[in-house]
């Protein structure tokens, strides 16, 4: 009994020191720690994680009242040069009728001229300006598949009689006078003249008809 009232005095004063000792060892390992792996609270397991929230989507632009409104719609420009050969990219066969259509009021004058019998000076001019402007679309599209329109055929003849007769009735007014009883003065004579301007009108107008079909 003696003994064992002796090991609990001496227990009393040890365990002061051993919970000293401890405590300055938890504190020594507390600052070696610190700054060191996560510190943060930790999910608890089988917790559950809460809906993410939905983002909506922002437009880059402010919309605009009216936007689909036909009538605040800007008309396609056609009458714009820019628009019909680059953006509508006319091909050479519409390029050809749209030439060859500005002919028929030059024709069509011609033919006034004729059938109302026109002074010589009007008529050359006018003669003059169909021969310039075909001339003009011969040479633009000779040996192109163009070329090979009826129209196209059509008004190179009428070019050549246009030209013809230009010079025909030039010329009667100088020789006529001259050559009026000789063999070869004839063609100057009003009367040939005359069925020779019948002659082209027909062929002004074949050559209109024509061109009307085709455009």
């Amino acid at each position: 009994m003696k003994k064992f009232l002796i090991c609990l005095i001496v227990l009393s004063f040890a365990l002061p020191s051993q919970a000293f000792f401890w405590h300055k060892k938890d504190k020594t390992l507390e600052q070696e720690l610190q700054g060191k792996g996560y510190a943060g609270k930790l999910p608890t397991i089988g917790e559950p994680t809460g809906k993410q929230k939905t983002k909506t989507a922002v437009p880059v632009f402010e919309s605009q009242d009216g936007f689909d409104n036909p009538n605040n719609l800007k008309p396609v420009p056609s009458d714009n040069p820019s628009f019909v050969n680059i953006i509508q990219k006319k091909d050479k066969v519409s390029e050809y009728i749209s030439d060859s259509n500005e002919l028929i009021p030059m024709l069509e004058k011609l033919v006034d001229c004729i059938e109302e019998n026109e002074s010589l000076q009007l008529f050359v001019t006018k003669a003059n300006v169909v021969s310039m402007n075909i001339d003009h679309i011969i040479e633009k599209y000779n040996g192109q598949p163009e070329s090979n329109y009826q129209s196209f055929k059509k008004l190179t003849e009428v070019n050549r009689y246009v030209k013809s007769i230009a010079t025909l009735r030039r010329e009667a007014v100088v020789y006529q006078r001259y050559l009026a009883y000789s063999e070869s003065g004839s063609i100057y004579n009003p009367e040939n003249i005359n069925q020779q301007l019948e002659y082209l009108k027909e062929e002004l107008n074949n050559a209109i008809l024509l061109l009307k079909e085709e455009g």
